[in-house]
C-alpha cells in the first residue's frame, strides 16, 4: 500500500494530467453556462468536444513547454503562477489565431467563451496547484525559495533531498559559481535553469530568493567576494553543503572559518603519506588543537601505531575517543624520569612535539611555568629522542618567536635555538613554525563566538591588530609535509598568507550572525606581551622548498655548551626575564 501511494514522477505527472483534463471540461461549460445565463442553446453544443480538445492540446503542449508538470506540488511558487499564466496566454492567443482562420469548423461559437474559458481554466488550475503550499504554510514554516550555487554532483544531491522533504528549502534555480565553466549556462539540471554568475542578482530577484546553498568549492577570497554580494542582495541565509559519499552529510551554515581559510595548492598527501605509514609515532600535547589534529592525519594516513602524551586527563579522554586504538599517557614533559620510561618501554620512529603553554597572558602571569614547560620540556623531549635514536623529531614552533614581545614567545625561540645546534647524532630535528590556525582552543575565533551566542560586545585590543590563519588541518599536514622533506637542523616556515585584521574579523562575524544592529564592538587595549602586528614569517633571505608553502629560515647559530648553561641559569634565576633578554637579545617584553 506504502507503495502505491508514495509520490513519483510518473504519479505526478498521471495525477495533475487527469485533474487538468477534468478542469477543463468544467471551465469550458461553464464558460457557456455563462455566457448564455445558463440556458445553452444545444447548438452551440454541437462543436463543445471539437473546441475543447482544440484548447486542451495547445494547454498541454505549452504546460509541458513551461516545464510545469514537472513541479513539484509543496513548492509551487511565483515562478511557476507566471509559467502557468504564459502558457495559457499562448494557448489562448494561438486558439483565437486559428479560430479566426478556420471559424468555419467551430460555428456556431462565441467568441466571449475564450475569454470567460481563459479567467476561470487559470484560476482553478492555478489555485489546485497552490493549494499544497497553503495548507503547508498554514500549519508549518514554509519551504524557502532556494538558489544553489555550482554544477556539479552535490547540487542533484541537494535537489533529490529538497524534493524527497529531507531539508526545508526549495530549490529554483541554479547559477553557476565564477570559477566554473560557462558552457552549462542555459542548461537545465533536475528541472531547474543554471544562470550565469555575472546574472547573480538579476536571478535573485527573478525568483524571489530567501536562502543561497553553495555546492562549489570556492577559494575563501572568491568566497568572501560572494558572501558580500549575497549580503548586499539581501540574502541572509547562506549555507554549504558536506558531502559524505554520493548524498550530502548535512547542510553547514557558512563560517567565518570558510571566509579566512587559505587553501595551500601544495599539499601533496603521497608524500605525507609515504613519511608517516607503518611507523612508530609519538606525540606530545596530543589533546591540544595541533597535537589532536596531528594525531588524527597520523592514522588516517596509515601510522602503525600512536603513542599520545598529554598532562590533561580531559583532552587525552577527548582524543581518545576519535583514536581508540592509541596508547595513552597521561604525563607532563617535564616529567623526565617518566618521560625515559615511555621512550625505553617503546619502539618510536618520529616524534612530534607539540606540548606547550601556548596562552601569551597565562603566560605573562605564570613566567616561571612557561619556562619549565616550553623549555625543559622540549629540552627533555629533544634529548630523550636523541639518545633512543628516534629518526626523526619534529618540534611545533610559533610565529610570537620571530622577535618576541612576550615570555611564550621567548619560550619558544629559545627552543629552536637548543634543536638548531644540539648535536642530535642519529636522529634528525626539525622546527616547523606557524601563525594562528582557525579555531584553536583559546583562540579569537571560539571567543567572539562565545560572545555573540551571550548578547557580546565583542573585545577588541586594538583597531589596527592583526593576525594571521590557516585552517588547522591544512598547517598540520603542511607541518608533517615539512617534516617529510627535512634533512636536520632546519626550521621551517609556513607561507600563512595575508595577514586580517581583528576589527575586520570581528565585524564579519558579527554579520554572519545576522546581529549587525545588535551587538556593538568595544577596544579593552593591548593585553601584556602582546603585539599589534605579528612579525610577516617570510623574508629574502629565507631557502625556497619544493613547495611554496614550506621555507626554511637560516640558522641560527648559538654554541650548545653555552646555550645548556644558559638554559640551566634561566631555570634557577630569580631575574627570569633578564636571563630571557640575554638568551634572546632581540626580546622586548611589552608587559
Amino acid at each position: 500500500m506504502n507503495s502505491l501511494i508514495k509520490p513519483t514522477h510518473a504519479k505526478r505527472i498521471l495525477f495533475f494530467l487527469s485533474l487538468d483534463f477534468v478542469i477543463s471540461i468544467i471551465t469550458l461549460y461553464s464558460a457557456y453556462a455563462l455566457r448564455f445565463n445558463f440556458q445553452i442553446p444545444s447548438e452551440f453544443l454541437q462543436s463543445f468536444w471539437f473546441v475543447f480538445f482544440t484548447l486542451f492540446s495547445l494547454k498541454l503542449l505549452f504546460f509541458v513547454r513551461y516545464n510545469i508538470y514537472l513541479s513539484i506540488w509543496r513548492f509551487f511558487g511565483l515562478s511557476e503562477s507566471k509559467n502557468i499564466l504564459k502558457a495559457h496566454i499562448f494557448a489562448y492567443s494561438i486558439f483565437f489565431v486559428i479560430f479566426i482562420l478556420l471559424h468555419e469548423l467551430y460555428e456556431p461559437f462565441p467568441r466571449s467563451v475564450i475569454i470567460i474559458d481563459f479567467t476561470l481554466s487559470l484560476a482553478l488550475m492555478g489555485m489546485l496547484r497552490i493549494s499544497k503550499r497553503m495548507m503547508i504554510e498554514r500549519n508549518s514554516n514554509p519551504y524557502k525559495p532556494t538558489l544553489l550555487i555550482g554544477v556539479n554532483p552535490k547540487t542533484s544531491s541537494i535537489i533529490k533531498s529538497a524534493f524527497s522533504d529531507e531539508i526545508s528549502y526549495y530549490p529554483v534555480a541554479i547559477s553557476l559559481a565564477s570559477s566554473e565553466e560557462k558552457s552549462a549556462i542555459g542548461t537545465y539540471l533536475s528541472n531547474l535553469k543554471v544562470h550565469s554568475f555575472e546574472d547573480l542578482q538579476a536571478t535573485i530577484r527573478a525568483y524571489d530568493i530567501q536562502a543561497v546553498i553553495i555546492t562549489a568549492e570556492i577559494s575563501s577570497m572568491d568566497l568572501q567576494e560572494l558572501y558580500n554580494k549575497l549580503s548586499s542582495y539581501g540574502i541572509k541565509e547562506i549555507k554549504k553543503v558536506k558531502l559524505l559519499g554520493d548524498r550530502y552529510e548535512k547542510l553547514q551554515d557558512l563560517s567565518i572559518e570558510d571566509l579566512l581559510a587559505r587553501h595551500p595548492k601544495d599539499l601533496d598527501s603521497t608524500i605525507v603519506q609515504s613519511f608517516i605509514q607503518d611507523k612508530n609515532i609519538l606525540i606530545t600535547g596530543a589533546g591540544g588543537s595541533i597535537g589532536s589534529e596531528i594525531a588524527l592525519q597520523c592514522q588516517r594516513f596509515g601510522a602503525s601505531s600512536l603513542i599520545l602524551l598529554d598532562n590533561s586527563e580531559y583532552n587525552l579522554y577527548q582524543i581518545g575517543e576519535k583514536l581508540k586504538d592509541a596508547k595513552f599517557k597521561l604525563i607532563s614533559v617535564t616529567d623526565n624520569e617518566k618521560l625515559e620510561e615511555i621512550f625505553s618501554s617503546f619502539s618510536i620512529d618520529i616524534v612530534i612535539h607539540a606540548a606547550a603553554y601556548k596562552h601569551v597572558p597565562i603566560c605573562e602571569a605564570n613566567i616561571e611555568s612557561a619556562i619549565e614547560n616550553n623549555i625543559l620540556g622540549s629540552k627533555n623531549i629533544i634529548d630523550l629522542s636523541i639518545k633512543y635514536e628516534i629518526a626523526k623529531i619534529v618540534i611545533i614552533s610559533t610565529d610570537k618567536a620571530v622577535r618576541p614581545t612576550n615570555v611564550m614567545g621567548t619560550t619558544k625561540r629559545i627552543v629552536e635555538l637548543y634543536a638548531q645546534n644540539i648535536n642530535p647524532k642519529k636522529s634528525e630535528i626539525v622546527c616547523v613554525r606557524f601563525g594562528n590556525v582557525l579555531g584553536s582552543s583559546g583562540s579569537v575565533i571560539p571567543k567572539f563566538k562565545s560572545q555573540i551566542e551571550n548578547g557580546g560586545p565583542l573585545s577588541v585590543t586594538h583597531p589596527e591588530m592583526t593576525r594571521y590563519f590557516m585552517l588547522i588541518s591544512e598547517a598540520c599536514q603542511l607541518v608533517l609535509q615539512a617534516a617529510s622533506i627535512a634533512k636536520g637542523g632546519e626550521l621551517f616556515i609556513l607561507d600563512m598568507g595575508e595577514s586580517v585584521k581583528i576589527i575586520d574579523l570581528a565585524k564579519q562575524m558579527i554579520k554572519l550572525y545576522g546581529k549587525e544592529d545588535e551587538i556593538e564592538i568595544e577596544f579593552c587595549g593591548l593585553r601584556p606581551g602582546e603585539k599589534l602586528y605579528e612579525e610577516l614569517l617570510i623574508n629574502p633571505d629565507d631557502e625556497k622548498t619544493k613547495f611554496s608553502s614550506i621555507m626554511i629560515a637560516k640558522s641560527s647559530l648559538y654554541p650548545i655548551e653555552a646555550l645548556q648553561k644558559d638554559i640551566d641559569q634561566l631555570l634557577a634565576c630569580k631575574d627570569k626575564l633578564k636571563q630571557l633578554k640575554k638568551i634572546v637579545p632581540e626580546f622586548t617584553h611589552r608587559a
